[in-house]
Parts: structure tokens; C-alpha cells; sequence
């Protein structure tokens, strides 16, 4: 099937989004389908090799950047996305827009929407009812039940079950096969021995820094490893850091996507330490609805998971695959991580489970599902 990937993501660029729309791509291409994505041209474009390294890929699809003003809001971007859509003789229009969405069945095209977070204002209620009002061959993936509850609740309107899949965010399982042990991963990355608190993953407000900082300053015996996060906001909390005298957290900063199931692999316990509010990139909160793509690698390296107690966290993390915390209660962060660094068996069993638990949650499996319902919608029409 020849598929038209719409996104509004930078692509490259580091934002969660459009590392999943690549995720979502490569796993497309794996099922023998022929994708192209369509992006807005708001970065320089960049070489099929850069995609590759940049998101750590094996396959990547034909990129193409369409012309995107910033007042008009990226309008403009979507009517061109259309018009390559129909050069590109798509059998399918697969984006992560409702305006695309809407646009695609209102020219006659089968359309796969995935909604990531609630509706943005009034405007993006009113695009949401034009795509379930639309006739034609449809369905919509939200990635978790929460935030199916909280689209149904922004638009005033009850979906039809047989036309929306919750399909969470997945992990290429392919990446964490063979890891070696905690220690041996140290070792490898030149890290400081001993015991090791993880964390992969942007730190955004919302995102647990916070948290992050005052559990390493309050066990100060024990290696804390922070990996990822924006050029400012590194040198940010290394300032913090350095000003508190702590000699005990190492900050790596950006680093390949392909190097970081061995950096998971080299904490003993993995933290998901968010806040009750969580602000994304796009500044919208989605604590209500979140289903961070890291959770799902924790769980492929095996490690103790140590969570935020969040209802959405809750679909897939459970007490026995993980610790879960309340969000703001340090204290009981601090006695529930020094508990499972006093006790290998148990962290050993919690990663066990989780990664038991993650194998049938992979990209391929989901797109998978995504496109058997997407079949079953055919058949009805």
C-alpha cells in the first residue's frame, strides 16, 4: 500500500513527536508498505543517512518538506501535504493532524488520524467533530484509554468502537537483545562504578528535574546518570549541581539513539519521575494522558522501574513490573529506590516482568494492529 505520512514534526529534530512519527514510519516500511512523509520545511533537509543516524533507524522513508508560513499556522503546510499526497498517488493518508485528516476524507482518501494529546482550544474540538462527522473509511489510535476519555469529553461526542484502537507508544525490542550486565555497561561507557540511579529523556518542567536533583542530593552515596536534554537546560543543572557541591550526577546531554539502551543498561534502577502536571514541547499539559515512549525501552532493558502513580502510567505499568510512587512525595521516591538497591532479586524480578511484559508492545506489532482494523474498516464500507 502506498502510504502518505502527514506530520507537522521538525524533521530531524528532537522533539518526542517526531521521533515517533519516524518509529511509526520505519515499522510501516518493515510490513513491505511504501511510505513517504510529508513535513513541514521549517529545518534545512538533511540526507537519508542523517535521518538513519539521527533517529537510530534502520529504514527511513523518502522525506519530503513542504513550504510552511508561521502566521498562517501551518494551513498553508497541510493544503500542500494534500497536494503531494495525490502526486505521490497515495493509497492511504496516515497523519498525526485532524485538518489532514478531515481534508483526506472530504477528497475521498482512507485515513488513519493518531491523537497524541487532547484538542487544542475550540478550534481543534471543532476539526475533531468535522473528521467523525465525515463520511468515508477511517479510524483514529489514541495511546491510551485516558486520553480517548478526554477527546470524547473535548468534543462532546461518543466514538464508535469499532473505528478507534488504543495503540500505545512501542520500542524496537531488536535494540535491547544482548545487553550486558549493569557493571559491564559502566565499564563500557567509562561511568563511575557502583550503584546507578537512570533517567533518559527530556527535562522539561513537568518532567521531574526537579525531583531528580533532590534525590541525588539526598543520597549522595549513591551514581545518579541524567541523559538527554537541551544544550541550555544541561548547562543549567550543571550550574545548579556545581553550586549544591554535588560530585555524584553525570549529565551526558543529547546523545544517539542508537547508544541508549546501552545507557539504560547501565542504571540499576530507571526513573519516570513526573509531576500531576506535565508540560510537553507544545506547552499543552498532558499528565492526564501521557504514554512516554521511554517507558516501554525501561521495560525492554530490563531494569527496576521506579514510576510516577499517574492513571495513565497505570495501563501499562503495574506493581508488578514496577515500583509506582506518588508524584510529589519525595520521601517515599527516596525509601522505594534505596529498598530495591538493597534487594538485586527483586529488582531483577521487577525487570523480568517488565520485559516480559513489553514483547508484544513493539512498533511492528502496533502498526500491525493499526492496519488489520484499518482492513476491517474496509470490508464495512
Amino acid at each position: 500500500m502506498k502510504i502518505a505520512l502527514i506530520t507537522n514534526s521538525r524533521i530531524p529534530s528532537l522533539t518526542a513527536n517526531s521521533i515517533q512519527a519516524m518509529k511509526v514510519a520505519q515499522a510501516l516500511i518493515q510490513l513491505d508498505h511504501d511510505v513517504k512523509m510529508f513535513a513541514p520545511a521549517e529545518v534545512d533537509p538533511v540526507s537519508k543517512e542523517t535521518l538513519l543516524s539521527h533517529y537510530g533507524l534502520r529504514l527511513a522513508p523518502d522525506l519530503e518538506l513542504l513550504p510552511s508560513i508561521k502566521r498562517l499556522k501551518r494551513f498553508d503546510f497541510i493544503i500542500h501535504a494534500q497536494r503531494a499526497a495525490k502526486k505521490f498517488r497515495a493509497d492511504l493518508i496516515y497523519t498525526w493532524l485532524p485538518q489532514s485528516a478531515v481534508l483526506g476524507l472530504w477528497s475521498g482518501y482512507p485515513v488513519v488520524l493518531e491523537m497524541h494529546a487532547d484538542n487544542s482550544g475550540k478550534l481543534g474540538a471543532w476539526w475533531m467533530r468535522r473528521f467523525w462527522k465525515a463520511n468515508g473509511c477511517k479510524m483514529m489510535t489514541v495511546t491510551t484509554s485516558a486520553l480517548r476519555k478526554a477527546l470524547e469529553r473535548s468534543t462532546k461526542l461518543k466514538f464508535k468502537n469499532e473505528a478507534v484502537l488504543v495503540a500505545p507508544n512501542g520500542v524496537a525490542l531488536e535494540k535491547y537483545e544482548n545487553l550486558p550486565s549493569s557493571s559491564e555497561a559502566r565499564r563500557q561507557l567509562d561511568l563511575p562504578e557502583g550503584l546507578t540511579i537512570g533517567f533518559t529523556g527530556h527535562i522539561y518542567p513537568g518532567r521531574g528535574a526537579d525531583l531528580l536533583f533532590e534525590l541525588a542530593k539526598q543520597m549522595p552515596n549513591v551514581n545518579f546518570l541524567w541523559v538527554g536534554g537541551t544544550p541550555e537546560l544541561v548547562a543549567f543543572w550543571k550550574n545548579k549541581l556545581t553550586e549544591a557541591g554535588m560530585i555524584n550526577v553525570t549529565m551526558t546531554g543529547f546523545v544517539k539513539h542508537d547508544v541508549i539502551p546501552l545507557y539504560q543498561a547501565a542504571a540499576d534502577v530507571l526513573l519516570m519521575p513526573y509531576s500531576r502536571s506535565i508540560e510537553a514541547s507544545s506547552g499543552q499539559d498532558i499528565a492526564e494522558v501521557i504514554n512516554p515512549m521511554k517507558m516501554f525501552e525501561y521495560m525492554a532493558s530490563g531494569r527496576a522501574i521506579v514510576s510516577a502513580d499517574l492513571p495513565s502510567i497505570r495501563e501499562v505499568l503495574n506493581d508488578g513490573n514496577a515500583v509506582l510512587c506518588e508524584p510529589a512525595e519525595i520521601e517515599k521516591w527516596k525509601v522505594a529506590i534505596e529498598s530495591l538497591l538493597a534487594d538485586e532479586p527483586r529488582r531483577l524480578a521487577l525487570g523480568k516482568q517488565a520485559r516480559i511484559d513489553v514483547s508484544q508492545l513493539t512498533w511492528v506489532k502496533r502498526e500491525e494492529r493499526i492496519m488489520d482494523l484499518l482492513r476491517s474498516n474496509f470490508r464495512r464500507h
